[in-house]
């Protein structure tokens, strides 16, 4: 069922999140089934295909108990650190309101105003333009900012940025993108270790005939494996797109305020890379410059069309693409009066001398006609 607002993206999101919970333990069940198969191929080639089909599903029934336990640890383990594992990638920190008053009032500010409970407040020390939401529950939902965002982006902007990821956590798509990393990380270790078994084939010393079922077995669970792995890339990349555009627009709900919105991608627009950072993380992030073959394989839809978007659904103004100028963090202090001005008289005119008046010269107002109201003369040089 399609979502198409706010509120049936969230519902949408929990039925998704159900649904790709199941789809790991398919995806695990159909990665054992895989080994099982190459592995007895491997070790009594010369037999039909029914044959290690048979041997491969009394397997998978014998490891159902264990691989159900492995999934549950394996969940468990991504449920409790993988927060933990995000910041040693990413170096991020937790901070407090005194350590980053700004950033701190603008996400508390937006949390009060929709009676969100605010969640951690992390940064971390990077040039890159970029944030992220991360967490599974309440009490683990963190919100990432980098310090080049901090100094590039405007107050605004910046509001827009934490709207956008508070809208991740608000819709359900931070916990959905957690659990859709966690099948991805499962399949792609799962296969890594059964193309590996592949290499080595069946055992020599039969007949080309005697090896042909096993064969004909390798190729199907090399086919299996190769399923598992581009379904579940696909499925991230499907959420990753779609979950965009409605984060945008969650934004703008927030903060009333789509000029900031655009403007903020705008700056973002192919500076969010973070070196350190995994692909599953950079797909959580605001903007992903890890683009694929012709935008075909991206995790993000183009800024350019999220800026289309909001400009026609939001009436925001586009100024396109921005040259960023790094802020200059040291203040311009205020020139000082010289010493020998005094502040409640007139400042001396250009070309005319200044500072205190000569001993003995004429002042006041029984000068000369030559001797201008301020003590310089204005007339020409007495002979």
């Amino acid at each position: 069922m399609a979502a198409y607002g706010l509120y049936t993206h969230i519902a949408s999101n929990r039925r998704r999140s159900i649904l790709l919970t199941a789809g790991l333990f398919f995806f695990f069940y159909l990665l054992i089934f895989a080994g099982a198969l190459l592995g007895e191929a491997s070790a009594q080639p010369g037999y039909p295909a029914a044959f290690y089909v048979n041997l491969a599903l009394a397997d998978l029934k014998a490891a159902f108990p264990f691989a159900t336990i492995g999934v549950v640890v394996w969940m468990a383990i991504a449920y409790f650190f993988h927060q933990r594992m995000i910041d040693a990638l990413t170096g991020g920190r937790e901070v407090i309101r005194t350590e980053q008053p700004r950033l701190y009032n603008a996400l508390e500010n937006l949390c009060i105003s929709r009676g969100i409970a605010m969640p951690k407040l992390k940064v971390m020390d990077d040039p890159a333009l970029n944030a992220f939401a991360t967490g599974l529950n309440p009490r683990q939902y963190s919100v990432t900012v980098t310090t080049g965002l901090l100094d590039v982006l405007s107050d605004a902007e910046i509001e827009a940025v934490l709207g956008h990821e508070l809208t991740h956590i608000r819709n359900g798509d931070v916990r959905l993108m957690v659990i859709a990393v966690i099948i991805a990380g499962m399949v792609g270790f799962l296969s890594e270790m059964l193309f590996r078994i592949f290499q080595y084939g069946p055992r020599s010393g039969s007949s080309s005939d005697d090896r042909k079922g096993a064969g004909i077995i390798m190729i199907v669970a090399l086919a299996l494996v190769v399923v598992a792995w581009v379904s579940s890339f696909l499925v991230r990349l499907a959420l990753s797109r779609s979950r965009e555009f409605l984060a945008d627009a969650g934004s703008i709900e927030l903060t009333k305020n789509p000029d900031a919105m655009i403007s903020a991608l705008r700056k973002i627009e192919g500076r969010g890379e973070l070196p350190g950072a995994t692909s599953a993380v950079m797909e959580m992030c605001i903007d992903n410059p890890r683009e694929g073959f012709s935008d075909l394989f991206s995790t993000h839809p183009s800024v350019q069309a999220r800026v289309n978007a909001i400009v026609k659904f939001a009436g925001g103004h586009d100024p396109g693409p921005l040259r960023i100028e790094q802020r200059d963090e040291t203040p311009e202090l205020p020139q000082a009066p010289a010493a020998h001005d005094d502040p409640t008289q007139p400042p001396s005119l250009p070309g005319t001398p200044s500072g205190p008046p000569i001993a003995g010269a004429a002042t006041g107002p029984d000068v000369g006609p030559d001797i201008g109201p301020w003590g310089n003369r204005t007339g020409p040089a007495p002979p």
